[in-house]
């Protein structure tokens, strides 16, 4: 890691309820002390400790450490990401989950991982995030960071929403779709991919728009400069209609609400192994030439 860091606290977040923390846990903790470095527990690692070991929230863990240690699925990396990107922390994440398309570190590289983060040898990509802004009556009710996609969508009822795009001030045009996903490159190969956008690489400096299931077959994903201005309002009778951060924050939407998206000023630096290059992370999860 250039420069070098030195890392006197590591935090550890948990994805919860998962069997084998109580297993990998305790030994983790046990090498870190020997290397002189505090651990810092959210309260689902804590959990999984014999013992009524009490663990912090995660933000608190969050600022009482130089890195963040996730052990679980890609959903707790997002959620360590909203935490780690606006302290300026490194994640390092570890794969316990199923996809693991960002815990790209195997559980069996743990240990490796730590070493070379430790010795200030790690390799960091720094990743863009997407500031989400509600706005609601000329106000902005709500203000959220994003590492994945910022998605406006339907709730339970069949009946498509209508949106309409402006970027940068510039009308674009008006969708009638199942909802409308606005993601960074990061989120390419989230829901954006399965709604039939584009991959786009980590380092470019892109976002792209996607319609979920649109009307009109023309109606193409988008790829724009990421430092525009995207403000996606939402029109017509609307009932059930939901803004969703990352997959896992959802707020209601009201008639005329504006989606505001740019990107935030903190980037996310996401420790990777420097031995998987992008594009083969791309061909183990998505399976590419496999029969």
């Amino acid at each position: 890691m250039q420069p070098r860091q030195t890392f006197h606290a590591i935090g550890i977040l948990s994805r919860p309820r998962r069997e084998q923390l109580s297993v990998v846990v305790p030994p983790l903790l046990k090498w870190l002390e020997a290397h002189g470095v505090k651990p810092v527990l959210d309260e689902e690692t804590a959990a999984a400790l014999p013992g009524n070991s009490k663990g912090r929230s995660r933000s608190l863990v969050a600022d009482a450490s130089q890195l963040l240690l996730v052990l679980g699925g890609d959903g707790t990396m997002l959620a360590a990401a909203r935490l780690a990107a606006p302290r300026r922390i490194p994640i390092l994440p570890i794969n316990m989950g199923s996809l693991g398309f960002l815990t790209s570190f195997t559980l069996d590289e743990l240990y490796p991982a730590l070493e070379e983060t430790l010795a200030g040898l790690a390799s960091v990509s720094q990743r863009v995030m997407l500031q989400a802004d509600l706005v609601r009556a000329g106000s902005v009710i709500d203000s959220q960071c994003a590492l994945n996609d910022a998605v406006i969508h339907k709730g339970a009822l069949a009946r498509m929403i209508q949106l309409e795009l402006h970027i940068n001030s510039d009308f674009v045009c008006r969708y009638r779709a199942d909802g409308l996903i606005v993601s960074s490159p990061t989120g390419s190969t989230a829901y954006s991919l399965s709604a039939g956008g584009p991959i786009v690489h980590p380092s470019v400096e892109a976002f792209v728009i996607t319609p979920i299931c649109p009307h009109m077959l023309s109606d193409r994903p988008l790829v724009i400069q990421d430092s525009s201005c995207i403000e996606v309002r939402l029109n017509g009778d609307v009932e059930s209609v939901y803004l969703t951060l990352d997959g896992q924050r959802g707020i209601p939407m009201q008639p005329t609400d504006i989606l505001r998206v740019r990107r935030a000023e903190e980037l996310l630096k996401l420790i990777q192994p420097p031995q998987k290059p992008y594009f083969e992370i791309l061909r183990s999860k998505l399976k590419w030439g496999e029969a």
